[in-house]
Parts: structure tokens; sequence; C-alpha cells
């Protein structure tokens, strides 16, 4: 069992990161992940890049 958990975990991190490589919010994808496993990673894996947000200054 305490394998089983290790490798969601890991999943679960691996899959944060892969989301923040696609402009998405790591941490949501983190949380996702661990309820929904590799669900989440065929997901972030089928789903396109977000544009990155370019920020303004206004001076």
């Amino acid at each position: 069992m305490k394998d089983y958990v290790v490798g969601w975990g890991t999943l679960a991190l691996i899959n944060a990161g892969l989301a923040q490589g696609k402009n998405r919010s790591g941490i949501n994808w983190f949380i996702l992940s661990l309820i929904t496993g590799p669900v989440a990673t065929l997901l972030l894996v089928l789903s396109s890049n977000e544009p990155k947000q370019e920020e303004t200054s206004d001076i």
C-alpha cells in the first residue's frame, strides 16, 4: 500500500510541473491529480498550451 501512495504522490508532483510548463496553475493540478490520478495526466497531455499573460506597467 505504501508504494501505491508514494507513486500517486509522485504522479501529482509530475502533473503540477507539467501544468506549470503549459502556463496553468500547478497547485490546482496537483490537487486535481491527488483526486483523479492518471486521468489528470491524460487531460494535461491532451490540452494545449495557454498563452502567457503579458504584464503591463502604467508608467
